[in-house]
């Protein structure tokens, strides 16, 4: 395989979980019974431009279908985040009723909801169906489409050039990072912005978040890997901010090169030198990663054993991708951990892929009482344990195995 951005040869190993399902493809009661398709899950290192990136084994048009089930607007910190980033960010690039305000992969309109409340002009771009009609019966204009340079040269032309894109976790997501970007050169005004977030790939090894780590993402991304990949792509990054989501995130600001006029951060210039510092231009720091992933791993394996050894009870909360990481690699079934919980519809009444076990409304927590509560979705776990405090009336406790096992 050669690397997505600069088509050098890959051969440094970073992670191999094995094999797994597409970490979104939920299953039915009916698709029980066909067979499921696995593929390699195997991240690679590239010693040119250290893009860490997803061994390429699946198409993106299999992985976003019409039935696609991730709805953002179901996380209420989520949603502060997306209300709290529209009101800084119009404040700070003076935003009003003239500009217009792209997001892409803009999802259940999560985001684009509060900048259509403040009078703004906004457009989202949504490939799956499902999201892209939430995002509509919100009121937003949704294109519904994967975001491409030819979409972004056709809106330019069209007059829709956008004085803010925006690109929340949807850059690891992308298969051709670099048509990406320069569509996103392309349809920025002159003097527009873009912003990207994305999980730091820092806080990934230096927390062993290999949960993150599934098919749906291309690339783990650095800044000191964007830095070069956004300069060969039209664009000139120029701030950065640390985000606690996801388990430590990174929000860069990003200007056309040709015409860019604000000066670079010291946050940015911060980060590459932290990142240098660390070792992320240096083969031997992406080595560190396996041996305490198979660590976690055997001790959230090892508690389910003790857990049904003992007679207690195990239920699990949010049908989330990076738990379905982690089952699958641990080789969870049903017979550790009976169901999950959710509070998407979409979900309930389906089955997690791969581990098959199925997913129900929050309410059989309070019908079952299990005595612990695993949070697959660890990022989330204070949002967690603020809405079912009610567990405590009996006894039940919380566990999230990632970065290490945490009961209680």
């Amino acid at each position: 395989m050669k690397c997505r951005h600069c088509r050098t040869e890959l051969t440094i190993p970073f992670l191999d979980l094995g094999s797994a399902p597409h970490s979104n493809a939920y299953l039915t009661d009916l698709s029980l019974h066909d067979p499921e398709p696995w593929f390699p899950l195997k991240v690679l290192v590239c010693n040119k431009c250290w893009l860490v990136q997803t061994e390429d084994v699946v198409d993106a048009g299999q992985l976003f279908t019409a039935d696609y089930a991730y709805f953002s607007s179901y996380s209420e910190t989520w949603l502060k985040h997306a209300e709290d980033y529209v009101r800084v960010t119009a404040e700070r690039f003076n935003l009003g009723h003239e500009s217009l305000v792209v997001e892409l992969a803009a999802n259940d309109g999560y985001l684009l909801q509060y900048v259509k409340s403040r009078g703004i002009h906004c457009l989202g771009i949504e490939p799956t169906a499902n999201t892209a009609q939430a995002a509509r019966d919100k009121g937003i204009e949704i294109i519904q489409a994967f975001f491409t340079r030819e979409l972004g040269s056709r809106l330019a032309a069209s007059g829709k050039q956008a004085d803010l894109v925006v690109a929340n976790n949807v850059l690891a997501h992308v298969p051709d990072i670099n048509d990406f970007l320069l569509g996103v050169s392309d349809l920025l005004k002159p003097e527009g912005v873009a912003t990207f977030e994305f999980p730091h790939l820092l806080e990934l090894v230096r927390n062993a978040q290999f949960d993150t780590v599934y098919h749906e993402h291309f690339s783990y991304l650095s800044m000191t890997a964007l830095h070069g990949i956004f300069d060969q792509n039209g664009l000139t990054p120029f701030d950065l901010e640390h985000l606690t989501t996801h388990g430590g995130s990174l929000r860069i600001y990003a200007q056309r090169r040709e015409t860019s006029q604000r000066p670079i951060s010291s946050r940015l210039k911060a980060c590459l030198d932290l990142e240098a510092r660390v070792g992320m231009v240096d083969q031997a720091y992406y080595a560190t990663l396996q041996p305490r992933v198979d660590e976690i791993k055997n001790a959230f394996l090892a508690f389910l054993l003790e857990a049904r050894k003992s007679g207690k009870t195990v239920a699990g909360y949010g049908a989330a991708a990076k738990g379905n990481t982690l089952l699958n690699y641990a080789g969870i079934r049903p017979d550790l951990l009976p169901f999950v919980v959710d509070r998407n519809p979409a979900k309930q009444g389906k089955y997690l892929p791969g581990s098959r076990i199925p997913i129900f409304p929050e309410a059989a927590l309070s019908e079952h009482r299990p005595d612990f509560i695993v949070i697959l979705p660890w990022n989330l776990r204070d949002e967690v344990t603020d809405q079912l405090a009610y567990v405590s009336a009996w006894g039940g406790q919380f566990v999230t195995a990632v970065p290490t096992l945490r009961i209680g």
